[in-house]
């Protein structure tokens, strides 16, 4: 059995599958070692993006298309209820279940030649030697290791000593309604829990259901949840609940150590606001991939990281944008201001709906919110003083 590798990547989801790809159409020899076999079951919405479609088509040169995605192009924004924006010609979407979605981008990388070890996660990392154990006692050795093993990395784990903060990381938690969707709309409620948001996602034979937010500010998720459950129409303790971490907002800004790399939910590589992660985890797997090749064909593995940070530079920013932008969204004294802002102002609705197609970054949407905000504003403070209602300090 092939024992030494040029690349070993850890996790299979749709960053390792990427960096597996990716590191194959370079002429390495790759291993792909993932604690589970395939299909298996992944806690997440399953929205494929625009940004995440063109992602499948440079990586993996496949199309959007088939019984495994329901297109949608209709999106609704809401607040607790409240309805605040009903998009129906928006940039298409696509949901997908994630145990079909992850085997199918699985059998690319299969089909690329990597050497697949499956259904056993690994004991031990090895930095000087380059080389992991497996649980099995299988040693293998490295050129360089990539950890695409998700928010509870292993890797990251095995570098840094924990996968990440819990008090910055958000949390999760979803049910997949069964039968028929309850719509065929996509459903954003951007206040179903504080500095969070819910979300209703049709698929052909269920709706997956799910609230998130920052952990730290939410002590009660599963309060917010059978909140959010109700006003969905459903009872609330119907189906079990199922938890995630999820890594949006604190992305590792050193996403590794030499020869180790970490991408996808790893490097805490999710988009803070729309909870995008699957485009970000194929991009930055095909990333990790290219730095690897360009550090074993320069004979020095150990500039891996350093080539990956380059080009991991304008993701990074992008982020960074993203919680300038979470700052004006969230915080409670703001949060009406922003509502009625989102409500009101059909041009930000649409580069909202942009940046998800992956046409616009962070920077356009927030410069547009700022010049609306001062209107917004005005209009939170005059609905409170409107006739009939009570001012404070007033009588």
């Amino acid at each position: 059995m092939q024992s030494n590798f040029d690349v070993i990547v850890v996790g299979s989801g749709p960053a390792g599958s990427a960096a597996a790809v990716q590191a194959r159409r370079a002429g390495l020899s790759v291993a792909l070692v993932d604690k589970a076999t395939f299909p298996r079951k992944k806690l997440c919405g399953g929205l494929v993006t625009g940004r995440s479609r063109k992602a499948i088509k440079a990586i993996f040169g496949a199309e959007v298309e088939g019984q495994m995605f329901l297109k949608a192009t209709e999106m609704r924004f809401s607040a607790k209820g409240r309805l605040l924006a009903d998009l129906a010609d928006g940039p298409p979407v696509h949901l997908t279940m994630r145990w079909d979605f992850d085997e199918w981008l699985h059998g690319f990388a299969l089909e690329a030649g990597a050497v697949p070890f499956l259904g056993q996660g690994f004991t031990a990392i090895d930095e000087t030697a380059r080389r992991i154990t497996l649980k099995d006692g299988t040693a293998l050795h490295y050129g360089v290791l990539i950890g695409a093993d998700g928010v509870n990395s292993a890797v990251a784990r095995a570098l840094f000593g924990r996968p990440f903060d819990p008090e910055t990381i958000g949390f999760g938690l979803e049910i997949e309604a069964p039968g028929t969707a309850m719509h065929d709309y996509v459903e954003v409620d951007l206040d179903a829990a504080v500095w969070g948001y819910g979300w209703a996602f049709p698929k052909h034979h269920s709706t997956t259901i799910g609230v998130g937010g920052i952990k730290s500010r939410n002590a009660d998720m599963k309060a917010h949840m059978a909140a959010y459950l109700e006003r969905c129409g459903l009872e609330p303790d119907a189906i079990p609940y199922k938890g995630q971490f999820l890594p949006f907002g604190d992305f590792k800004k050193v996403p590794g150590r030499g020869p180790v790399l970490l991408c996808g939910d790893a490097a805490g590589l999710v988009d803070p606001i729309t909870g995008e992660g699957i485009a970000l985890a194929m991009e930055s797997g095909a990333l990790a991939a290219t730095a690897a090749a360009e550090a074993l064909a320069a004979q020095a593995p150990e500039t891996a990281l350093r080539r990956y940070r380059t080009a991991l530079r304008p993701m990074h920013q992008s982020l960074r944008e993203a919680r300038m932008w979470r700052s004006l969204m969230f915080p409670k004294a703001m949060r009406e201001v922003f509502l009625s802002a989102f409500a009101r102002g059909t041009s930000l609705q649409n580069k909202y709906l942009r940046l998800l197609a992956g046409e616009i970054e962070y920077r356009d949407l927030r410069l547009m919110f700022l010049r609306k905000a001062p209107k917004a504003a005005i209009r939170a403070i005059g609905r409170k003083l409107r006739p009939g209602t009570r001012a404070e300090g007033r009588p």
